[in-house]
């Protein structure tokens, strides 16, 4: 960056500062105009020169013109004297004075060309010295993503570059790395902003009490944030080192993305086979990954439902508590008996309704999974917490014998297809919402109305009447397994 203070240091060119209430106003060209009025050939942070032609004879009529170029937000206006005015104007002195406008002193023998060539070699110089910081600063911090723990080095390289600090977040607000630096970070006002941003994606970006925060990713959405404190006003540096750092951590992030997918296929594999009674398969593709870990001899399966985000969020949150997931539309997880409830009030703390089977042995997993959905059926947003053991206290059906129970839902919802009993299921949750029902499913309110007009012509009834309701309700609960919308 060059300023008027960097131009009137060349001594060569004799430029006198006759007002300078801003020597570090940047100068971005030299523009010479003997108009009366130049601002609309203006970009704004020119230095103005000019011999004022125009302006023999001026005293008030100084004051609107030195208003028009702040208006442009002209860096300094210079005047060359010895041809229309022998000396600087007083009036001109005083409107610079009242305006604030930096008012530099042209004498007769340096000439404005002089003063355009100079300033471009102040530029040029300016900008490669500037290209040479980024270069060094792109250096440092790509050389900290090489070491053994890339994120920690990188957060506390930029945060010594910055002289401030530097920290990750995850998409709901906790630290996951940092904060590192001599600077602390004001990180409540950093978890509002995230909060504020995350539903715009990689696109968005935020600042901060000086703070500027970056979402981290490459597709899809961001798996975390950078928060980065800049002491004083940012410079070209800063933000470029900001923005390599947020670079640099968006290939790791991704990197740690694409390990995160493939680890929870496995768990998918490990889920659907202890759901299929297979316990043993389900250990040995636990061992595939690196820690090896072991499923605990008694479980309780849990189920959740939310919106796509905060069921992301959930199999974050597990997978780093080393619980099995998996489930994109419904969350599904496998939790040590001794744990499940704690682990299933933590997810109701993060907006998600859920269910918590019964405790089984890992061979018999899949009645635990299946209990866990009925428990999930009860859920609501008033209540939105529902063990299996609770439905066994108050439950209905337990005075039904299972195999009439079964009869009854097979002959009652026996003609609806597996889409028509989720949509069922998502109505009867909703106390007949329909804009609810769209929103739970992912699908057009029109779309949800056809659904239930066809199951209505189905059963042979109107969702409007409580008893049909209530029926039906009992019913979906009483399905045979292998018809129960999961």
């Amino acid at each position: 960056m060059v300023t008027m203070a960097d131009v009137l240091d060349q001594h060569q060119l004799r430029l006198t500062a006759l007002h300078l209430p801003a020597p570090h106003e940047p100068v971005r060209w030299v523009a010479t105009s003997e108009l009366l009025d130049p601002g609309p050939f203006l970009e704004g942070s020119e230095l103005l020169l000019t011999t004022g032609l125009e302006t023999k004879g001026w005293r008030s009529e100084w004051d609107a013109y030195v208003g028009r170029l702040v208006e442009v937000c002209v860096a300094a206006l210079g005047i060359g004297t010895g041809l229309t005015h022998a000396r600087p104007p007083r009036s001109l002195v005083t409107a610079c004075e009242r305006h604030g406008l930096n008012l530099i002193e042209v004498p007769r023998g340096t000439t404005f060309v002089a003063i355009s060539r100079q300033t471009a070699q102040l530029l040029e110089e300016s900008e490669a010295k500037a290209s040479r910081a980024g270069f060094e600063l792109q250096r440092r911090l790509t050389a900290a993503a090489t070491r053994p723990d890339p994120t920690v080095s990188i957060l506390n390289t930029l945060a010594r570059l910055l002289s401030g600090a530097a920290c990750t977040l995850s998409t709901t607000g906790e630290v996951l790395a940092g904060p590192f630096g001599p600077e602390s970070l004001p990180i409540d006002q950093i978890v509002v902003e995230i909060e504020r941003i995350r539903r715009h994606g990689l696109r968005a970006a935020a600042s901060v009490a000086g703070v500027a925060v970056q979402p981290l990713g490459l597709t899809g959405r961001p798996s975390a944030y950078l928060a980065a404190l800049v002491p004083g006003p940012p410079t070209d540096g800063s933000r470029s080192a900001v923005t390599t750092a947020a670079a640099l951590l968006s290939l790791i992030a991704q990197q740690e993305r694409s390990r995160t997918e493939s680890r929870r296929l496995l768990h998918a594999k490990v889920l659907q086979s202890l759901v299929e009674g297979d316990p043993g398969t389900a250990q040995l593709l636990l061992e595939i990954e690196p820690a090896g870990s072991r499923l605990a001899a008694t479980i309780r399966m849990i189920r959740a439902a939310g919106t796509v985000q905060q069921l992301d969020d959930a199999r974050s949150q597990l997978d780093s508590l080393g619980v099995v997931t998996a489930g994109d539309a419904e969350l599904s997880a496998a939790a040590p008996a001794d744990r499940a409830e704690r682990v299933a009030r933590q997810l109701v703390g993060s907006g998600l309704l859920v269910g918590l089977g019964e405790t089984t042995t890992l061979a018999d997993a899949r009645t635990s999974h299946y209990t866990a959905g009925i428990a999930l059926t009860q859920a609501t947003e008033a209540v939105p917490y529902v063990p299996w053991e609770g439905i066994l206290g108050e439950g209905l059906l337990t005075l039904i014998a299972p195999e009439t129970a079964a009869a009854f839902a097979s002959s009652l919802l026996g003609g609806l297809d597996l889409v028509q009993l989720t949509t069922l299921r998502s109505f009867l949750r909703h106390h007949g919402a329909v804009l609810k029902v769209a929103d739970d499913l992912g699908i057009h309110r029109n779309t949800a109305r056809n659904r239930l007009s066809a199951i209505e012509t189905t059963i042979g009834g109107s969702l409007d009447d409580p008893q049909l309701r209530a029926t039906a309700w009992l019913a979906i609960q009483a399905l045979p397994r292998r018809s129960t919308p999961s």
